[in-house]
């Protein structure tokens, strides 16, 4: 049975956001030396640190929400099919945030097989548990695959929080926690709330 967040709106979709994080943040990261929080944490706090866009920011903290809102649960090592976190996600987010950041979510693992078709070094940056989960994703694109994914409008945002998924896996790195980034959250929800 599907998750229902049909009671979800504008005044409370942060807040949701942040109990998840609460709640939840503390599960294992696909086996990787940081909880699931950490690593979203991690990736939204370099790229505030290096000065990125608040909605590259944004898309980095909540580009695995998926793994909390999927019907199918969080990834688990020893899994032998891919459970669509990134569509879960997307479809959680795309009701209160631009596109630009839906699309972040949406794409991420995209965003890596298409990164070890064009860039052969990024695939030597790649833990042992993101080689797993790209075999289980496809494996790197193929040439028409690159072709239809370099047509997205905000194929450069999705590259930068793909590159902030992988930045974001160490053991020794101190972060903010969710409640320094909520009102950069909620500004995206108003913006693009206030647009439709």
């Amino acid at each position: 049975m599907s998750p229902d967040f049909s009671e979800l709106n504008r005044d409370n979709i942060v807040a949701f956001l942040g109990d998840i994080f609460a709640r939840r943040g503390g599960e294992e990261y696909l086996g990787e030396p940081v909880t699931m929080a950490q690593h979203m944490l991690q990736g939204a706090t370099i790229a505030e640190r290096n000065g990125l866009p608040e909605e590259i920011i944004v898309g980095a903290l909540l580009h695995d929400i998926g793994h909390f809102t999927s019907e199918f649960g969080t990834y688990h090592p020893d899994d032998t099919e891919d459970r669509h976190h990134e569509d879960a996600g997307e479809a959680v987010l795309a009701p209160f945030f631009p596109p630009v950041i839906t699309d972040c979510v949406k794409y991420h693992v995209a965003a890596k097989r298409y990164l070890c078709a064009t860039k052969p070094e990024y695939f030597a940056r790649l833990s042992p548990a993101s080689v797993h989960t790209l075999e289980l994703q496809g494996g790197p694109m193929s040439a028409e695959e690159v072709a239809e994914f370099e047509a997205n409008p905000n194929l450069k945002e999705i590259v930068q929080v793909r590159y902030l998924d992988e930045a974001g896996k160490r053991a020794d790195m101190e972060t903010p926690d969710f409640a320094h980034f909520a009102p950069m959250v909620q500004r995206m929800v108003d913006r693009h709330m206030e647009a439709s």
